[in-house]
């Protein structure tokens, strides 16, 4: 029987820029369509990521702006991060920036595993786009992170978000112990 690795990603973003959403369509299959703004959800789900199972724990957060002050639950205890904006707010893109260098300052600036993720990709053809793919592109390889666009509503791309997040935990886990000489057990 495999060992089961447990992992907790928060997201986190801007108000309406479809945490929740994601979070929906990845656990449940569907997109609500209508619910109550979120103060904070957690999430449990077994997913397997090539022969290694691990129990995800994702912590939906209400929205946040520039300026939040972030709790310590969002630091301690994280495995990574999940920052969404929508292509059609330069403010959400604005914040989401903010938010990554918060967390940094507040995790004393070490690796930190991140998927930026840029949804509602199915409202940039109705000419509502605010945040071309390439801004997001370049802000998550200025942080070395995963850089992802999708649509909550039409369920492109959010299955990967969270397996990609995954692999991005084992990724800087992997490369902070080789450096270091330490061995995670």
């Amino acid at each position: 029987m495999p060992l089961v690795r447990h992992r907790k990603v928060l997201i986190l973003g801007y108000r309406a820029v479809g945490k929740t959403s994601l979070a929906h369509q990845f656990l449940e299959g569907k997109f609500v369509e209508c619910y109550e703004p979120t103060v904070e959800s957690t999430y449990n789900k077994m997913v397997v990521v090539g022969k290694d199972e691990f129990q995800l724990q994702l912590v939906d957060t209400a929205g946040q702006d520039e300026y939040s002050i972030l709790p310590h639950s969002f630091i301690i205890g994280i495995h990574g991060y999940v920052l969404v904006y929508s292509v059609t707010s330069l403010r959400s893109f604005q914040v989401v920036k903010t938010l990554h260098n918060k967390l940094y300052e507040s995790r004393g600036k070490t690796r930190m595993p991140v998927v930026l993720v840029g949804n509602k990709a199915d409202l940039s053809l109705q000419s509502r786009r605010e945040v071309k793919t390439d801004e997001g592109k370049k802000l998550a390889e200025s942080w070395g992170a995963i850089f992802l666009e999708s649509s909550a509503k039409e369920s492109q791309v959010t299955h990967g978000i969270f397996m990609k997040i995954i692999e991005e935990i084992d990724r800087v886990d992997n490369a902070y112990s080789t450096s270091t000489g330490c061995r995670l057990m």
